[in-house]
């Protein structure tokens, strides 16, 4: 999550460099390489992650009635591997691959949103994308990708509350009725964005998603944007 300037980046058609860490596409898996200094307690964090995709998606999705921003995930259904050396720690397991991308500030068009994901027990992947907008209806995503990357869309059940984060931001997930979620672990709290590992029901089975809710007012906020450079540092 460090910022970098234009000549720290490189890219070619297989990978993008951004200063010493680098991404790069193999032909049938993803490498990450990671060489960086850890914020707030300097500390190296250098490793290897590698995404082994089931298949490749190419489903793209507006989050915005103008179309100005879209989602769509790259590898719905994968697998990862991950080996650190400093500090040294590895695990492997399932994983999800995705991306957002904008035309303009996230903050012009959207007042907050609420995503999850979650591992079905037949291999698929099940997301719910929840939009509100500063103007305009929400926009609501609720689709199941199988292993190939094909998408068939599914009714999205009630929102459910979930408990505030520390930092007050107040969240929401879908689950099935009669399911109500449950935060497991909590993995980022921020002032404007919280990410958890979440109990919850969907499409008739109780599975354990990622959840994350990001408040966009408060990302926008001064006083935010004066805070960010100490979690996310700004080198040349």
């Amino acid at each position: 999550m460090t910022e970098r300037g234009r000549a720290s980046i490189s890219r070619d058609a297989g990978s993008f460099c951004i200063g010493p860490s680098a991404i790069r596409w193999t032909g049938s898996h993803l490498e990450i390489g990671i060489d960086e200094i850890n914020v707030p307690w300097p500390a190296r964090v250098r490793g290897t992650v590698r995404v082994y995709p089931e298949g490749l998606s190419r489903f793209c999705a507006p989050l915005d009635d103008l179309g100005r921003h879209r989602w769509g995930p790259i590898a719905p259904c994968a697998r990862v591997e991950a080996s650190f050396d400093k500090p040294g720690v590895s695990w492997q397991g399932t994983a999800y691959l995705d991306s957002n991308e904008g035309d303009e500030p996230i903050d012009i068009p959207f007042a907050d949103w609420d995503w999850a994901r979650a591992r079905f027990a037949d291999g698929s992947t099940g997301v719910i994308y929840d939009v509100r907008q500063k103007h305009g209806a929400d926009r609501l995503l609720a689709l199941q990708f199988k292993p190939t990357g094909e998408a068939t869309a599914f009714e999205a059940p009630a929102r459910q509350g979930l408990p505030s984060s520390l930092w007050r931001v107040r969240r929401t997930m879908r689950s099935d009725a009669g399911s109500a979620p449950r935060i497991v672990h909590t993995l980022e709290d921020a002032p404007f964005y919280v990410r958890s590992v979440v109990e919850s029901g969907m499409r008739g089975e109780r599975v354990t998603a990622f959840h994350e809710t990001l408040n966009v007012p408060r990302l926008a906020s001064p006083l935010v944007k004066m805070m960010l450079p100490f979690r996310m540092p700004r080198r040349a």
